[in-house]
């Protein structure tokens, strides 16, 4: 059957003014994850500032502002929430409480609800407006069944989630173990980065370039923050580190392979000896080269300064193994990612059939 919103939930809007002891207990929008309906981070160093909405424990809370970022999640506890958002429970007449938050959490809805949001620099959904528009819902029976097997999904879903976590986890400790926590330089020589490595920062291209002249390019092309788009061409043939060196990001280090255009933004660390690139990108994440960017506003980060960066070197054959301890974590990652992916696609499936 097909209902009104303000059928189907109850807009909570209570509020208060938070005292020192809510800061334990508040959650802002910030603390919401696209995608997932628990809560893992929550709490503010001091008391929040202006009236929040009060929630209590199992409340399903919805981000209202800026809505098109899709978060939902479940209140773990008592307590106070963003004024940015809503306070959501069932009307349990007509939607099971089991299945209400996977329904908010859906795309059925959240497309909808975007849909009437209002403003440009912050759009934002208003009570009032969403109160009115109407959604199918199947019967409380069908909506039981449904999210026994949804919750089940979402479950596994979740437990994939931890797996990629926990593999990220175990290639950082690996390295650890394998090096120390900094690369350890009271084991092995230490060289300048500049002594084993050209560094070459990247070539200018333009943002048009990217989303007009170049839209079905083959190339990746690669700025200090990662991937900007595909371009027609590269600038480089190989497996290498690189380093951003300008911006919020400055001293992020990725890996890329093989032929790919890298902007002037980050700087290409090609080897001049025979070491491990793989195992040099670790080990320069681990060096927090951020520290030594100058500026403010736009932080940046010289060629000459990367240079003196001081360098361990383990045995080459060290190096390699746990490169190829990377190598078998990320064909893990792979199917695991694969198999997650499928779950998505089915859990999505599903609800599309239900509702609509």
């Amino acid at each position: 059957m097909r209902y009104r919103f303000d059928e189907i939930a109850v807009n909570s809007t209570a509020k208060k003014k938070p005292v020192a002891s809510d800061k334990d207990t508040y959650l802002g929008l910030e603390h919401l994850d696209s995608g997932n309906l628990t809560v893992t981070r929550f709490g503010s160093e001091v008391a929040p500032i202006g009236e929040k909405l009060i929630m209590r424990k199992g409340d399903v809370l919805f981000g209202k502002r800026r809505a098109y970022q899709k978060k939902v999640a479940i209140a773990p506890f008592d307590g106070i929430f963003s004024a940015h958002g809503m306070v959501l429970r069932p009307n349990e007449k007509i939607v099971d409480k089991g299945f209400f938050p996977l329904f908010i959490s859906s795309d059925y809805f959240l497309d909808d609800a975007i849909k009437i949001s209002v403003g440009s620099l912050s759009p934002t959904i208003n009570w009032n407006a969403l109160k009115e528009v109407e959604f199918n819902l199947p019967t409380i029976g069908e909506q039981r069944k449904l999210a026994e097997l949804l919750w089940a999904a979402y479950s596994l879903r979740e437990a994939y989630k931890r797996l990629l976590l926990a593999t990220d986890e175990l290639v950082k400790s690996q390295f650890v173990e394998m090096f120390g926590i900094g690369g350890d330089s009271s084991k092995w020589p230490v060289k300048h980065l500049g002594d084993i490595c050209e560094l070459k920062a990247g070539k200018l291209i333009s943002a048009a370039d990217i989303k007009e002249k170049y839209a079905d390019g083959l190339f990746p092309c690669y700025g200090g923050n990662g991937l900007r788009g595909y371009v027609g061409k590269y600038s480089h043939d190989g497996s290498y580190p690189l380093i951003g060196r300008q911006g919020a990001l400055c001293g992020n280090v990725q890996y890329v392979r093989d032929k790919f255009y890298a902007t002037e933004h980050a700087v290409i660390t090609r080897p001049k000896v025979n070491i491990d690139t793989l195992w040099l990108c670790f080990l320069l994440k681990k060096k927090d080269l951020n520290k030594l960017a100058t500026g403010a506003a736009q932080p940046g980060l010289t060629v000459e300064k990367l240079n003196y960066v001081e360098i361990p070197l383990p045995p080459l054959s060290l190096q390699t193994r746990f490169s190829d301890f990377v190598r078998q974590a990320d064909k893990l990652k792979f199917e695991l990612q694969r198999t997650l992916d499928e779950l998505e696609a089915t859990y999505k499936a599903i609800l599309r059939e239900k509702l609509g």
